[in-house]
C-alpha cells in the first residue's frame, strides 16, 4: 500500500531535496505502523493530505512511531494560503477509504498479471542454469540419482504388493462373510408385515439408515487392515530411497532430491490409498462409502490423477531454493500447477455431475412449487462447485493474504460437519426408534402404550431434527468465523431466545409426561374393571373418560401457552383478564349449559345411570342408549327417542341396579281357600327355581304377603319374588303362564262380577234387547212388556256372584 501510494503521488521536491534510505530501525517502526489496522489508516490518511498539499499536525506520538514520512516530506513548507483554504469536497475518511480499496484491487491485479510475468524468471533461470556446464552437470546427476532410486524403490513396492495379495484376499473373504452374516441377522429382525402408516415409514427408513451405518462401521476394522496391508509397499519404497541416501556417495543436492521426491510419492500415495480404502472399488464389503463399483473405480482413478498436483508443489517449493531459483519463479511455477490442478478439478466435477445429481435428489418428491425448486437447484449443483473452484484459482494467483487457505480450511471443515451431523442424525435416530420400542413387559400392563409411543414418534423426530439441524448451523457458522456460540451464551438477546425454547421445551415434555401417565392410570384401571368382572365400573369409567381426558387436555394446553407466550415476551396478565372476563359472561348467558354439564357429571360419577338400563327420567322410560356430558338417550317400548337434558332430570328411576321385585295379586273369591292358592304359586315359583333357564334369574322363594283386601268385590291376595336386575318382566310372564292352567285345573274361584245396567220401564230410551215381545194375536200390535230389575232403588245393583230368587241372570 504504502508504494502504490508513493508511486501514485510522488513527492513534490524530489527535484530539489533526495530521501535518505531508511535504516534497520525505521524500517522495523514502519513495519509496525503498516502491521496495526488503525495506525495504517491513520498513516494513510495522512500521505492523502500531504499529497493534496494540506498542512497536517502531526501528534506527539507520530515522531517516534513513524520516522519514515518525515523523510519523505517537502523540503518545503506549503503555502500558507494553501493551508488556510481546505480543500473540502470529499470527506477525508471516504476519500482514505475509496484509496484503500483502490490499492488493494490494484495490488491484487498486479499479483495476477505477475503469474505470467513471473513465468519468464523460470524460463531466464533454465537458460542461465543450463549454460553452465558445471550446474548443468549437478543438476544431472543429482536428478539421475533420484529417478534411479525412485525406479528402485517402485520396481521393490510392486513385489511387495504383489506378496500381498493373498492377505487381501482373505481379508476380503473375512469382510464378506461378516457382511452375510450381519444381512441374515438383519433380515431375521426385520419385521414382515406391511408398512401403510407415514411414521411407520418414517421409523422404518431410519431404522435402515440406522442398519446401514451399523454395518459400515463393522466394516472399520477391515478397511483399517485393508489400508496397513495396502501401505506396506509405500513403506518399503521409503526405505530404499532412504537406504540408498544412507549407503550409496551421493552427494548433498542429489540426497535432498531423493528424500524429497520419495517423500512427495509416499504422501501422494498414502493419500490416494486413503481415499482408495473408503471407496474400495475391488472390495465392495470393505467398502466406507455409499457407492457402486463404477462409481468408486471412477472417483479413485480421478483421485489419482488429482493427488499429483499437491507432490508437485512440495517438490517445488522444496527444490527451488536447492538450486538458486529465486521465490518468485518458485511461486510461479507453483501457480501455474495450480491452475492445472483447477482445471482438472474443474473436469472432474463436469464429469460426475448427473451421479451427484441423482444422489442429491430424494426420493419421493412432493409435486410442490418448493420441491421443484430444490429439485431443479440439485441438479444444477456443478455450478457453484465451478465457481468456488474458479475463485479458489483467483484468490490463490492474485495473493490475497489468507484467502485460499481459509476458503480450503473452511470447506474441509463445513464437509467434515455435514458427514459428522450425517453420522450423528442416523445414530440419533436410531437410538430414538430403540426409546420408543416399549418393553414387551409394560406392553403386558399397558397394551395401549405402544400405540401412544408410536403417536409421539414423527412430533419427537421433527424436534430431534430441528435440535441437529441447529447445532450443524452453529458449527458451520463458527467454522466460517461467526460468533454464533458466543451469541447464545454471552449475547442478551442469544440467552433469551436459548432460555424461551428451553423453557418451551421443557414445558411440552412436562405436559406430555403428566398426560401419558394420567392416560396410562385410567387404562389400567379400566382394564383391571374389566378382567375383575366389574363390567359395571368399566362401563361407568368408559363413559366419564372422555370427558376427563377433555378437561385434562384443556387445562394442560392453558398452562402450556401462558408459559410459552410469557418466555416470548407476550404480557399474558390482560390475556387472563379478558378470558376470565369472557369466561364468566359465557357462564352467565349459558346457566342452563352448565347446569347439564354438572349434573351430567355428576350422575355418571355417582353410577346413577349407564347405558342400557331401563330407567324411568323427565317422564319417559325406557332403555338408555347414549349418555353424554349434557344429555342422556331414552329409546321408549315404541322405538321412539328421547334426548333428554340433565337440566330437566329431576329423578331418575332405574331397573338395572340391584335386583327386581315381581308383585303378584290375586283377586279371589271369598269363598276360595286363601291358602290353597298360596301353596299352588309357591309350588309354582319353586319349579321355576329349578329350571336351568329361569332358575339363575329368580333371586328368592315366593313371599305370602296376606290378604291386601276383603269386601264385596272380592279378596285380593298379594305375594312377591325378586329377580336379577331387568328381568321381572320375563320371569313375571312365564309365572303367569305356568300358574294359569294350573289353578284352572284346581277349580279356584276367582271374583266374578254380577252386577249390570239397565233402563227404567216405560222410558223412551228403552233398549229393544232388554224388552220381551210376547206373541202378535189377530194382527194387534204387541204391547211392550217392562223388564224386571234388580233391586228397583239404586240404578245398578251388585251381589256376591249368586243369583237370587228368580231374578233373571
Amino acid at each position: 500500500m504504502l508504494l502504490g501510494v508513493l508511486a501514485l503521488f510522488p513527492a513534490r521536491a524530489a527535484d530539489t531535496t533526495t530521501a535518505a534510505p531508511l535504516n534497520q530501525q525505521e524500517a522495523q517502526q514502519l513495519l509496525n505502523v503498516l502491521n496495526n489496522p488503525k495506525e495504517r489508516d491513520a498513516f494513510t490518511h495522512t500521505l492523502s493530505l500531504m499529497a493534496r498539499g494540506l498542512q497536517v499536525e502531526t501528534p506527539a506520538t507520530a515522531p517516534a512511531a513513524v520516522p519514515a514520512p518525515a523523510t519523505a516530506a517537502p523540503a518545503k513548507a506549503a503555502p500558507a494560503k494553501a493551508a488556510a483554504k481546505p480543500v473540502a469536497e470529499v470527506p477525508p475518511d471516504i476519500h482514505t477509504g475509496l484509496s484503500s480499496i483502490r490499492l488493494q484491487a490494484l495490488g491484487y491485479l498486479h499479483n495476477f498479471l505477475g503469474l505470467f510475468s513471473d513465468l519468464g524468471i523460470v524460463g531466464r533461470w533454465a537458460h542461465t542454469t543450463l549454460a553452465s556446464a558445471d550446474t548443468r552437470t549437478t543438476i544431472l546427476h543429482a536428478f539421475a540419482g533420484g529417478l534411479v532410486a525412485m525406479v528402485c524403490g517402485i520396481v521393490l513396492e510392486r513385489i511387495v504388493s504383489l506378496s500381498l495379495r493373498k492377505p487381501l484376499r482373505q481379508l476380503t473373504q473375512n469382510a464378506e462373510n461378516r457382511e452375510q452374516r450381519n444381512t441374515t441377522a438383519t433380515n431375521a429382525t426385520t419385521p414382515a408385515e406391511p408398512i401403510v402408516d407415514g411414521s411407520s415409514q418414517t421409523r422404518a427408513a431410519d431404522q435402515r439408515r440406522q442398519v446401514e451405518t451399523l454395518r459400515f462401521l463393522a466394516r472399520v476394522p477391515y478397511a483399517l487392515g485393508h489400508f496397513a496391508l495396502k501401505a506396506i509397499p509405500v513403506l518399503a519404497f521409503l526405505a530404499v530411497a532412504y537406504l540408498a541416501v544412507l549407503v550409496l556417495p551421493w552427494s548433498e543436492k542429489t540426497d535432498n532430491v531423493i528424500t524429497t521426491l520419495a517423500n512427495c510419492y509416499a504422501a501422494a500415495r498414502c493419500l490416494y490409498l486413503f481415499v482408495e480404502t473408503g471407496f474400495a472399488p475391488r472390495s465392495p464389503t470393505i467398502r466406507l462409502l455409499p457407492a457402486t463399483d463404477s462409481t468408486a473405480f471412477l472417483l479413485t482413478r480421478w483421485w489419482n490423477v488429482l493427488v499429483a498436483a499437491p507432490a508437485i508443489i512440495f517438490c517445488l517449493s522444496t527444490l527451488g531454493s536447492q538450486f538458486n531459483l529465486s521465490p518468485r519463479g518458485t511461486d510461479a511455477m507453483i501457480r501455474g500447477v495450480v491452475l492445472i490442478e483447477h482445471i482438472l478439478i474443474a473436469i472432474f466435477i463436469w464429469r460426475i455431475r448427473h451421479l451427484v445429481s441423482r444422489a442429491l435428489q430424494p426420493r419421493a418428491v412432493p409435486n410442490t412449487a418448493m420441491w421443484t425448486f430444490i429439485v431443479a437447484i440439485t441438479r444444477l449443483w456443478w455450478v457453484p462447485a465451478m465457481f468456488l473452484d474458479v475463485s479458489l484459482w483467483v484468490v490463490w494467483a492474485a495473493h490475497l493474504p489468507g484467502g485460499y487457505r481459509w476458503i480450503l480450511d473452511t470447506t474441509g471443515i463445513t464437509i467434515g460437519i455435514l458427514v459428522a451431523s450425517r453420522l450423528v442424525a442416523v445414530m440419533a435416530y436410531g437410538l430414538q426408534d430403540r426409546f420408543f420400542r416399549i418393553n414387551p413387559v409394560l406392553t403386558e400392563r399397558f397394551p395401549d402404550l405402544q400405540k401412544r409411543a408410536d403417536r409421539y414418534y414423527p412430533f419427537a423426530r421433527r424436534i430431534l431434527t430441528g435440535v441437529l439441524l441447529f447445532l450443524t448451523l452453529i458449527a458451520m457458522t463458527e467454522a466460517w468465523g461467526l460468533p454464533t456460540f458466543g451469541f447464545f451464551l454471552h449475547n442478551a438477546v442469544g440467552r433469551h431466545l436459548m432460555d424461551a425454547v428451553l423453557t418451551m421445551l421443557v414445558a411440552l415434555t412436562v405436559a406430555v409426561t403428566i398426560w401419558e401417565i394420567i392416560n396410562a392410570f385410567l387404562s389400567q384401571q379400566l382394564t383391571r374393571f374389566e378382567k375383575s368382572d366389574q363390567m359395571s365400573r368399566a362401563t361407568r369409567l368408559r363413559t366419564v373418560l372422555p370427558i376427563i381426558r377433555t378437561v385434562l387436555l384443556a387445562i394442560i394446553i392453558i398452562i402450556v401457552a401462558v408459559t410459552t407466550l410469557s418466555q416470548i415476551g407476550i404480557n399474558v396478565t390482560p390475556l387472563l383478564t379478558g378470558a376470565g372476563i369472557m369466561g364468566a359472561a359465557i357462564a352467565f348467558g349459558s346457566q342452563s349449559l352448565v347446569k347439564d354439564f354438572i349434573t351430567g357429571f355428576f350422575m355418571l360419577v355417582e353410577d346413577a345411570i349407564q347405558v342400557g338400563d331401563w330407567v324411568t327420567t323427565g317422564g319417559v322410560s325406557g332403555t338408555v342408549e347414549n349418555l353424554s356430558i349434557r344429555t342422556v338417550k331414552v329409546r321408549d317400548i315404541n322405538g321412539d327417542l328421547h334426548i333428554i337434558p340433565f337440566s330437566s332430570v329431576s329423578s331418575i328411576a332405574n331397573t338395572a341396579r340391584g335386583y327386581n321385585q315381581v308383585i303378584v295379586k290375586q283377586q279371589l273369591d271369598l269363598s276360595e281357600d286363601l291358602p290353597r292358592v298360596t301353596a299352588i304359586m309357591a309350588k309354582t315359583l319353586k319349579e321355576m327355581r329349578d329350571d336351568p333357564v329361569f332358575g339363575p334369574m329368580i333371586l328368592s322363594d315366593y313371599n305370602d304377603l296376606g290378604v291386601d283386601n276383603s269386601d264385596s268385590g272380592g279378596a285380593t291376595l298379594l305375594g312377591s319374588f325378586r329377580t336379577t336386575p331387568m328381568m321381572k318382566w320375563k320371569v313375571k310372564r312365564e309365572f303367569y303362564r305356568r300358574i294359569t292352567n294350573l289353578l284352572a285345573a284346581e277349580n279356584v274361584k276367582f271374583y266374578t262380577g254380577t252386577s249390570y245396567f239397565t233402563t227404567p220401564p216405560g222410558n223412551a230410551m228403552c233398549i229393544t234387547a232388554d224388552v220381551t215381545l210376547p206373541a202378535p194375536a189377530n194382527d194387534a200390535p204387541a204391547t211392550p212388556t217392562p223388564p224386571t230389575v234388580q233391586n228397583p232403588a239404586p240404578e245398578t245393583a251388585r251381589d256376591n256372584g249368586k243369583p237370587e230368587g228368580n231374578a233373571p241372570a
